[in-house]
């Protein structure tokens, strides 16, 4: 499997000031950390948001929004956003968001 390098340079570009960011390649595709929690990944050309568990089901009603699930076990607290989802700035920013606001609320790694 590969990864959009596009859209882990959009990705990057978003996150690379924050304190405790940092990227790993992983599963044939790329992954983002912050404070050593993995937060965000891209796999192909989705994007995968760590949203946590409450609210997993509210983010699973957003458009191009769907579970993640590459092993037919989906991972709760996870979502997979289709290139529609957040190919304008703003999309993309504020998934950016969601995934930072849950990944900073768990302790430090």
């Amino acid at each position: 499997m590969a990864y959009d390098k596009g859209l882990a340079q959009r990705v990057k570009e978003l996150l690379e000031e924050e304190p405790g960011f940092n990227e790993k390649k992983m599963f044939g595709g790329i992954c983002f950390l912050m404070n050593g929690n993995m937060a965000y990944g891209i796999l192909n050309e989705d994007l995968i948001v760590r949203v946590g568990p409450v609210n997993y089901d509210r983010m699973l009603k957003s458009p191009h929004v769907r579970k993640f699930d590459i092993t037919g076990r989906p991972m709760k607290g996870w979502v997979m956003i289709s290139c529609e989802g957040y190919e304008s700035d703003k999309d993309l920013a504020g998934w950016i968001r969601q995934g930072k606001q849950y990944a900073l609320s768990l302790p430090p790694k």
